[in-house]
């Protein structure tokens, strides 16, 4: 047997070992797109990355069927923290929370998710080409990439959307909404799906200001098909008065399922 003869046997053995643990092959690999994993973009600022307080109980959640999309490009079991925004500070956030509620709702389909926030950007940093100058990043450009990737191996099924704090003024709130319609075109379009489920949550109501981007958000429906806002009552923060505690996001990702399991069901 030749080394090419060799190598080609190892890599095969090797997708059919992560295919029988119900992992999707890492990015690289020529694989089958499949219809039965269903993924979705998390993306946002501090509050859709998490932020809340990583306890042990919160560590040792996960789903056997719901992966995530790593730094690296490669599907992993989804754990807390799922975003590496900023690492240092990275924690418990929604979307561990909704992925386990979604893939608990249909025993046939496994869950993706893409995490894509970036904390502290400002609306303006989800446009092409803008550039983060702390986290040195590119928001909008890197999300696009990682959606490029991970859509070879399932379906686009929605994005999840929590942002706004950073936009929280009266004069930035007046163009909040035109600027949150552009973003959610030109994700449809790079995704190829007209009607792509868009979910936002409002932002948390334990700051005055905050009212001012939720009184936007309330408009988006009625302005943009196909989106839907989630309520942020009752939840509250670590004692910042800007992030959500741990409790608060995890029930903020059942929130999102909640909504997008109610979409897909009339799809």
């Amino acid at each position: 047997m030749n080394l090419f003869a060799m190598f080609y046997r190892v890599g095969v053995v090797f997708v059919v070992y992560l295919a029988t643990l119900g992992l999707p092959p890492v990015s690289g690999q020529v694989v089958e797109k499949k219809e039965d994993f269903h993924i979705y973009l998390l993306m946002g600022q501090s509050n859709m990355a998490g932020r809340g307080e990583l306890t042990p109980a919160f560590e040792a959640l996960g789903h056997a069927r719901v992966f995530a999309f790593d730094a690296d490009g490669r599907w992993v079991k989804a754990k807390h923290p799922l975003h590496f925004d900023k690492p240092k500070r990275a924690g418990v956030g929604p979307g561990l929370s909704f992925g386990m509620e979604v893939a608990a709702s249909d025993s046939n389909i496994r869950v993706g998710l893409v995490p894509c926030a970036v904390g502290g950007t400002d609306i303006d940093k989800w446009t092409p080409g803008s550039f983060d100058e702390i986290t040195k990043t590119q928001p909008y450009d890197d999300a696009v990439r990682r959606l490029k990737a991970a859509q070879q191996y399932g379906v686009i099924k929605g994005v999840l959307w929590m942002q706004g704090e950073a936009n929280s003024t009266e004069k930035k709130k007046r163009r909040y909404l035109k600027k949150l319609a552009k973003l959610i075109s030109r994700v449809r379009k790079e995704t190829g799906i007209r009607d792509l489920p868009f979910v936002v949550s409002e932002l948390g109501r334990y700051k005055a200001r905050y009212a001012l981007i939720n009184e936007q958000l309330a408009k988006l429906p009625a302005k943009v098909r196909y989106t839907w806002v989630v309520s942020s009552e009752g939840l509250t923060h670590k004692g910042d008065g800007v992030h959500l505690d741990s409790e608060s996001a995890h029930e903020l990702g059942k929130r999102f399922a909640k909504v997008m399991l109610s979409i897909n069901k009339k799809r």
